[in-house]
């Protein structure tokens, strides 16, 4: 038999410790009599078999079967004259554990009004403090056999990664307005998380969204977007542009001509040149309006009903990766024939459609 324990404690718990396991590793043998020192930040649970004996506050106390009732059905256990009963007692630090970071690992892809497709990341902060030990205990330990913090960590991201997926696929309409809704998703958040924390005996405090930020292929069609928007006046950029190949022709070397000569063959080359993209602006402007039914037709005609994922992504003007992931994610449906993923027009049309 191992060591029997006589004084339980975990004086060097740190800050940022969820939980301390005494002992460490398998289970203790601890003798009726024993003292237990939980200090002030902590709250003690025994745990046997599968299930809390009992939690201790602050303060000294000593194991006996009036604070272990559970205990008084394994005294026949007894060795060598000692009551002795095997167990695990877990430290549970009762601090509020503030800056404690969550973000998406992969990308998450969303439907946008303004770009079609887009895929975010996203990161922030949340504040927690445990707010009833036995059951935090029964949770991790009992349920998801984990109690070191790094595991909890990591469990209590999962909860929130897939909560504010939900989130902005229920709420997305254009990433250029999440900005100013950082306020109110994270107001939502915090309420959608809260009875999920509370379950695993856990008070969310405060949960913050730091940042929303788009991977680099959606943040290049955001940049097209926006130049396209700062050009405004297609005509009125073209005639700029047309004034400042005059400028430019206008200092070009004459050859054997005079200064004068070259200046005036600039201008009238630049001038030319400003008519040329003038007229060839307006004539495409100009297009008859009842070609446009017939060119749709013919692009119409061009998209086939059963896609490969490249002809699926051509369609969407999106790259093949990103319709992969909207069919791993299941938003788009598909067949895998052999190695090679095949897409209905239609099912693409639907998603599209909202």
């Amino acid at each position: 038999m191992a060591r029997i324990i006589d004084v339980v404690e975990a004086p060097d718990q740190g800050q940022d410790e969820l939980v301390v396991c005494k002992p460490e590793y398998g289970s203790g043998d601890f003798r009726m009599g024993s003292q237990v020192i939980v200090r002030e930040s902590q709250r003690a649970v025994f745990y046997r078999d599968g299930r809390s004996l009992d939690t201790f506050e602050p303060g000294r106390h000593t194991i006996t079967t009036a604070n272990l009732p559970i205990l008084s059905t394994l005294m026949r256990f007894g060795t060598g004259g000692n009551n002795v009963f095997t167990a695990e007692v877990y430290f549970v630090n009762m601090r509020e554990f503030t800056d404690q970071k969550w973000g998406t690992p992969e990308p998450i892809s969303l439907r946008d009004t303004d770009l079609g497709l887009v895929r975010l990341r996203g990161f922030g902060q949340y504040t927690m403090q445990v707010a009833d030990p036995k059951r935090f205990v029964d949770q991790f330990v009992g349920t998801q056999g984990m109690y070191r913090t790094a595991q909890i960590s990591d469990y209590l991201r999962s909860v929130i990664i897939s909560k504010i997926t939900d989130l902005l696929a229920e709420n997305m309409t254009s990433i250029l307005d999440l900005p100013r809704l950082f306020n109110e998703l994270s107001a939502a958040m915090r309420a959608s998380l809260q009875d999920d924390f509370l379950a695993m005996g856990i008070a969310l405090k405060q949960f913050r969204i730091v940042s929303i930020s788009p991977t680099e292929e959606t943040a290049k069609a955001i940049d097209e977007r926006a130049s396209m928007g700062a050009i405004g006046d297609m005509n009125a950029y073209m005639q700029f542009k047309a004034a400042r190949a005059i400028g430019d022709a206008a200092q070009q070397p004459g050859g054997g001509s005079s200064e004068g000569l070259g200046l005036g063959a600039g201008i009238g080359m630049g001038a030319g040149m400003a008519g040329m993209l003038t007229n060839a602006f307006n004539t495409a402007q100009q297009q008859p309006q009842q070609q446009q039914p017939a060119a749709s037709a013919g692009a119409a005609a061009s998209v086939p009903d059963v896609m490969t994922l490249e002809e699926a992504a051509a369609y969407l003007k999106v790259s093949a990766d990103d319709v992969q992931a909207l069919i791993d994610e299941g938003q788009i449906a598909a067949r895998k024939i052999g190695s090679q993923y095949r897409i209905s027009k239609g099912v693409i049309d639907q998603f599209m459609a909202g």
